[in-house]
């Protein structure tokens, strides 16, 4: 009955009770956050973290979650995929913490490019990458079958956006983290898990503001002394004898963007 049930609604109709056990989650690594937000990261969905400023320690939340998925055979061939950071994954520090360097996928989606005087377009200008093409380098690993889980550093998305994101992580069971500037917390989101991460005295301040089954809650994680201390990046010219996957990206004018 299930099965006939899921060949003619779907795997997006809701059907109440019936479909809430089959969420998938990951552990995060941290008990009080497992028990605040379901079990663990919701897979196969959108988690939005947003902050203030990049580098205050949301990284350390993931990489648990990201050195379980490293060593898992069922994802033995998906990629572990970086799209736009703000700064280079530093190798030697994610290898200490049980990620296989070997899978991750660095990707560069092209900068705008700047406009000069007379209004032609000049070199492409510093600061981050445009916001459609990292949505849609962000889609493209999805949808491609062969990403683990896709972490994308996305300053701008519309809610359309963000639904198409959602059905391809789900589609393809995907795990799926957009880290986002904290004055995105506003917009409207389909996000199986938003939260607001800051740095506090006593380690890093998770705020929960939309979790599935859940509601909203504050929790302090004390990192200081565990293995997810440290620094995850490092400057750009570092890169490349420690990264063996770094791929610029950019759409040709036959692409359709989100």
């Amino acid at each position: 009955m299930a099965a006939s049930l899921e060949a003619l609604t779907g795997p997006h109709v809701w059907r109440g009770a019936s479909g809430c056990s089959r969420r998938a989650v990951l552990a995060t690594g941290f008990p009080a956050l497992d028990e605040t937000i379901g079990g663990g990261w919701p897979w196969g969905a959108v988690i939005e973290i947003f902050v203030a400023r990049y580098g205050i320690g949301e990284l350390r939340l993931l990489m648990p979650a990201l050195a379980a998925t490293s060593r898992s055979e069922a994802a033995s061939a998906g990629w572990i995929v970086w799209i736009a950071p703000p700064f280079v994954p530093y190798a030697p520090a994610l290898a200490s913490h049980g990620v296989d360097v070997a899978r991750v996928l660095l990707v560069r989606p092209p900068r705008p490019a700047a406009r000069t005087s007379n209004g032609l377009e000049g070199a492409a200008r510093p600061g981050p990458a445009a916001g459609e093409e990292a949505l849609w380098a962000t889609e493209q690993a999805v949808r491609s079958g062969t990403s683990a889980v896709v972490l994308a550093w996305v300053d701008s998305a519309n809610d359309k956006a963000l639904r198409r994101l959602q059905l391809s992580a789900e589609e393809r069971d995907t795990g799926l983290v957009l880290f986002r500037p904290e004055a995105a917390c506003a917009q409207r989101s389909p996000a199986a898990l938003r939260l607001r991460v800051s740095a506090d005295a006593a380690g890093v301040r998770v705020e929960v503001l939309k979790c599935r089954g859940g509601r909203p809650t504050t929790l302090i994680l004390d990192l200081s002394s565990s293995a997810s201390s440290g620094s995850f990046s490092q400057p750009a010219e570092e890169a490349a004898p420690f990264l063996p996957g770094v791929s610029p990206v950019r759409r040709s004018h036959h692409d359709k963007g989100l």
